[in-house]
Formats: structure tokens, C-alpha cells, sequence
């Protein structure tokens, strides 16, 4: 069995006029055979993130899954302290800045 880590893209939306969705990415390991068997298990488990609730104003929140980022194999065959579990690149910091809360001003 291999390690893999899958990325998640979901969105809550709210009864709320004018609230825009939140998203939401999540990281989550996996062991499968091949990829193809961790893309499978990695789809299963953002579907069953799908959950629906009422927050403390009474207003519908549902979450929805939108999609699997990616799945990507963990080089380092033991996870533990300083493994890394993902890597992503990119060209323009200053996209991605504006896209994530912790390194703006406005939070979420």
C-alpha cells in the first residue's frame, strides 16, 4: 500500500440574502494500491463531507463537494514529524495572496 494525499475543494452556502459560499480546501491522506484507487477513495471521501445544518441564526448551511484538486503520491514513505505531504507550485504570488485569508488583512 502507498501513502497518497488528495486536495478537496468544498463550498458552504447559506440561506443568508447576499452571504457569499465559503470555501473550503482540505488535505487528507489516503492509502491505496494506485492512484487510480486513491482518486476513487479521495471522491467517496469529499462526497461524504456533503452535510447540511442550521447555524445559531437558523439559517440553512450546506456544504457541498466541488471537487478533487489532486492526488498526489507522499515521497517520503514514513509520515511523522517534518514529512512533507505536499507541494504545489505557482508564478504569481500576488494571486496568491489575494486568494489566501492568511496572508491578507480580511481573513474570512
Amino acid at each position: 500500500m502507498r501513502t497518497y494525499v488528495a486536495v478537496l475543494l468544498c463550498a458552504a452556502s447559506a440561506e443568508a440574502a447576499g452571504q457569499s459560499p465559503l470555501y473550503r480546501e482540505s488535505f487528507v491522506l489516503l492509502t491505496a494500491r494506485t492512484e487510480d484507487e486513491a482518486r476513487s477513495r479521495a471522491h467517496a471521501h469529499g462526497e461524504g463531507l456533503e452535510t447540511s445544518y442550521r447555524n445559531e441564526k437558523g439559517e440553512l448551511i450546506t456544504w457541498t463537494f466541488r471537487q478533487l484538486v489532486d492526488v498526489a503520491e507522499v515521497a517520503d514513505e514514513r509520515v511523522g514529524d517534518g514529512t512533507e505531504l505536499y507541494t504545489r507550485h505557482f508564478r504569481n504570488f500576488a494571486a496568491y495572496t489575494a486568494f489566501e485569508p492568511l496572508l491578507s488583512d480580511d481573513g474570512l
